[in-house]
């Protein structure tokens, strides 16, 4: 199973440094099948922290600090709820909330014009509702990037604020795992053992994404959110 979980991860989060989300989503889409919910969200922190880490480093520098910062500053807001939500909801509940929370991204955004134009208090709000859904499912990226493409036009760029944002709340993520001792010997048995795989993998991945142009980066990033969604629906406990 751990090898299984091994090479859809490669795959998955492959696609994830190309376009900046749906790592997770695709991971859970088909691991869904043979691991709870809970668990595959906990051990997504690896993939996703490799996933940013690599690439930001191998990307043009167009993050800037002070405007993630604020992005930051509301999405911990809603970071803090999720993780105290975490543990109360059951494997049943959390597996629709989380189906529901991509779907909507999805429909969102493949409904959407192709240039969205999202204003201030707006996208305050999906900072906040990104930060707890990063908590609370390891996902915050629907959200996120649907504010992003309201925001910016470069899909670099966007990508890259996708990127930032998504490795600053794993980490406020794995530091509340481990106040809580939500992460367990097994899960980390299973990070170290894919840690190599996804590290080569994801390093030579990333320069696929200066070869995607930006209308069809827009358009896959919706349709594959709303596949996902819809298939954690149809395979729900």
């Amino acid at each position: 199973m751990l090898a299984l979980l091994t090479l859809v991860c490669v795959v998955t989060y492959s696609f994830e440094i190309v376009f900046g989300l749906a790592g997770t989503i695709l991971m859970l889409m088909v691991m869904s099948f043979f691991l709870d919910a809970k668990t595959l969200v906990v051990y997504s922190l690896l993939p996703q922290i490799l996933v940013g880490v690599i690439g930001l480093a191998r990307s043009p520098k167009t993050v800037s600090v002070a405007y993630l910062a604020r992005m930051l500053g509301f999405a911990a807001l809603g970071g803090f709820g999720g993780l105290y939500l975490f543990d109360i909801f059951s494997e049943r509940a959390f597996h629709y909330l989380l189906a529901a929370a991509i779907s909507g991204s999805g429909i969102y955004l493949a409904l959407s014009p192709a240039r969205l134009r999202m204003r201030t208090p707006a996208a305050h709000a999906l900072d906040t509702l990104a930060g707890a859904s990063q908590a609370l499912f390891g996902i915050s990226a629907p959200l996120a990037m649907t504010r992003l493409l309201g925001t910016f036009d470069d899909k670099t760029v966007v990508r890259n604020y996708a990127l930032a944002f998504s490795l600053s709340m794993n980490v406020f993520r794995g530091v509340g795992y481990l106040g809580t001792g939500t992460i367990n010997g097994s899960i980390v048995h299973m990070m170290l053992v894919s840690l190599p795989f996804l590290a080569v993998t994801l390093w030579f991945a990333n320069q696929l994404h200066f070869r995607v142009n930006d209308r069809l980066f827009r358009r896959v990033v919706a349709w594959v959110i709303l596949l996902g969604g819809a298939t954690m629906f149809l395979n729900a406990p």
